[in-house]
């Protein structure tokens, strides 16, 4: 039996950010094929009357038009439309949809631990980095998103430091100019933004030669990764900056999942969210760039040094969306990466990594995006599961290709993937230089929050600030730590950590490698 015949996985769940466990149909403790079919033994009795060959006749015929009636059932389900449920991957992915690996093992019972260990053994051992990989050509891109590349323009103002334009307002001035906006469509947050936005919009439309004009803003830098790294704090203390604006709320995930109509995995596919939609959600900082345009009817920008960022904690790892909607030509691994086409649009961009032990980060990210009976013996379990999936890939494909294999993320129960850091930080380092890029821990900026601000504000070249700024800036408390409940629940087992240690050791000896920074191996690492 092949790998395709028995696994088939859900991109669902009742959290964004997390996946339901494959679906298995399991007899006698061997999975099978969702097209199973009853076997009937052909040893016949010697003796049949003639009624009896008539019932053996209706019975076969019952039999035959259950098997074709649950064809046709399935069939339909599963090439139903794109918005209900994901049973299967895409057309466009490879065959296999992960199957146990060697080492199968009862993932219920601590007592495995023997197991997991050769699981984990296994993994470690497929661990290799390959030379640099070829990013693709702007042509290709260009091809992939053409409607992308025609609104954002290849140069933007000289006398600003945020990168903005001046776009050309074709549309009815009396209209509303969000109307179409599909985050306001899904988020009353928006909406209640957009009402103030579209009040004064008129009053920043410029005016020259007969036409009106609209500034326009992409970010200056953004803040990409990782989940349950810190990135919430960072991005609440990066507000207090005056010279520093976001969007109205912390993660837009425009380039990871809106752009492909992704609002809630459980909830499939939607329409695909347009650039103009994101770059609607800069027009309040871009209103604070440009200024009062009565005081100023030249147009210049009153404000050129303040800059945008933008903080969706998925950008530097979340390509979960290419395998629907780009051709698998590229041996399981997806042909473009998110970072490819910021690249394109920005290519003097900053990005902000704040980066934790992925141990931690991993027992982080179940406490905070689990549902129900969450326990450290949970987790555990989750963990023996996810291993043995992601062991079960390599045994076919490439490690590179498992980390970006969309069937495996969405099949392990805790997102194992998240924590290899390497491998993504490596990819975007095809596109941006090692300057463009600032990693930090979020156990240094635990322990002295003012050194790792400093870092960024030199980072990002922002002025010197007043001694009360700065002290608001660097002493307020802490944002997003572990609910109270969370905490209740205690460590997870020593055993889980043991294991892994042992899975993650690899990736952060080739991290702290390529930052040349022996901290980022976690040996002595404070439980945070």
């Amino acid at each position: 039996m092949t790998q395709m015949d028995y696994k088939y996985s859900l991109l669902g769940s009742a959290v964004d950010d997390y996946r339901k466990r494959p679906l298995l149909l399991q007899v006698d403790d061997t999975p099978m094929n969702l097209f199973a079919v009853l076997e009937v033994k052909r040893e016949l009795p010697r003796r049949w009357s003639t009624l009896s060959c008539f019932r053996k006749i209706r019975l076969y015929s019952f039999l035959f038009g259950l098997a074709v009636m649950f064809l046709i059932m399935a069939s339909y389900i599963l090439t139903g439309d794109k918005k209900g449920l994901l049973l299967t991957p895409s057309p466009y992915h490879f065959s296999s949809l992960v199957s146990p690996g060697p080492f199968a093992f009862n993932l219920s019972s601590v007592k495995d631990y023997a197991h997991i260990k050769l699981v984990v053994k296994s993994i470690t051992s497929k661990v290799e980095f390959r030379s640099s990989r070829q990013p693709p050509e702007l042509k290709a891109l260009v091809n992939s998103e053409p409607h992308m590349f025609s609104v954002v323009p290849r140069k933007f103002l000289p006398s600003v430091k945020n990168p903005c334009w001046y776009e050309e307002y074709t549309g009815n001035i009396t209209s509303d100019p969000y109307r179409t906006n599909l985050y306001a469509r899904y988020s009353k947050r928006f909406r209640t933004v957009f009402q103030h936005l579209r009040n004064t919009f008129r009053e920043h439309l410029f005016h020259r030669d007969g036409k009106l004009y609209r500034m326009r803003c992409l970010p200056y830098f953004y803040i990409i990764g990782q989940p349950k790294c810190g990135t919430t704090d960072l991005y609440d203390r990066l507000r207090l900056h005056p010279d520093v604006k976001f969007t109205t709320f912390k993660e837009p995930h425009w380039w990871t999942r809106k752009r492909f109509g992704i609002i809630r995995l459980s909830d499939g596919f939607h329409d695909r969210y347009p650039v103009e939609d994101y770059l609607d959600l800069f027009d309040q900082a871009a209103y604070q760039i440009q200024g009062n345009l009565t005081a100023n009817a030249s147009g210049n920008p009153s404000h050129p040094n303040i800059i945008i960022g933008e903080a969706s904690a998925s950008t530097m790892w979340d390509n979960n969306a290419w395998v629907y909607f780009y051709d698998n030509t590229t041996e399981g691994e997806p042909p473009f990466l998110i970072q490819d086409f910021v690249h394109a649009l920005q290519p003097n961009s900053r990005f902000i990594v704040m980066l934790r032990d992925p141990v931690e980060r991993l027992y982080s990210d179940y406490l905070y995006f689990g549902i129900a009976n969450k326990s450290a013996e949970d987790f555990h379990e989750k963990v023996s599961e996810s291993l043995q999936l992601f062991e079960g890939c390599l045994t076919e494909y490439t490690m590179r290709s498992c980390v970006y294999n969309t069937t495996v993320n969405n099949a392990m129960p805790v997102r194992l993937q998240v924590g290899v850091y390497i491998v993504y930080l490596m990819d975007w380092l095809t596109v941006f230089s090692r300057e463009q890029i600032l990693v930090l821990r979020l156990e240094d900026h635990a322990s002295n929050r003012k050194y790792t601000m400093h870092k960024v504000f030199d980072f990002l070249n922002l002025g010197p600030l007043t001694k009360e700024i700065e002290s608001e800036i660097t002493r307020s408390p802490a944002s997003n730590t572990r609910r109270p409940a969370d905490k209740n629940l205690g460590p997870m087992l020593p055993i889980t950590k043991e294991i892994l240690r042992d899975f993650y050791m690899p990736f952060n000896e080739k991290l702290a490698k390529v930052l040349r920074n022996d901290s980022f191996l976690w040996e002595n690492n404070s439980k945070l």
